[in-house]
């Protein structure tokens, strides 16, 4: 399946991407639930800074309310899942209504946020972080 497509005639589908979280978003009209993982989404995300970032595209294109999504999540932690469905979300709203991409691309929503963690490195602890180091 593409990671942008009209499944039936009031089904959208679109794949969101955050660090390793890669969440599959279903939208079709409704009355704004937003399933997570066959969760709510409060039931979920148990934080609230994270449901606003869910709700951010909602929010910008004045849509609030008017789709139900089902979002099958895997990979990451809450917060990048949270930004994975969001980045879904968003692109799940450009393919029913293409008029909406300027909106949610000057919002910053559609671009893939593609910073991750950067790979460890020999002689060093993490990535970046040396060993301790002592004089003696």
């Amino acid at each position: 399946m593409a990671t942008m497509t009209r499944i039936d005639q009031d089904t959208f589908y679109a794949t969101g991407k955050r660090k390793s979280a890669i969440a599959r978003v279903y939208m079709k009209p409704g009355q704004g639930n937003i399933i997570i993982n066959n969760k709510p989404m409060a039931d979920y995300l148990e934080r609230k800074t994270l449901e606003l970032i869910v709700k951010e595209p909602l929010n910008v294109t004045n849509s609030l309310g008017k789709f139900d999504f089902i979002c099958r999540v895997s990979g990451g932690g809450k917060a990048g899942q949270a930004g994975a469905v969001r980045h879904g979300i968003a692109r799940a709203l450009v393919v029913f209504n293409p008029d909406s991409k300027p909106v949610l691309k000057k919002a910053g929503l559609i671009t893939r946020d593609s910073r991750v963690k950067e790979r460890k490195k020999y002689g060093r602890k993490r990535a970046r972080r040396g060993f301790q180091w002592t004089k003696r």
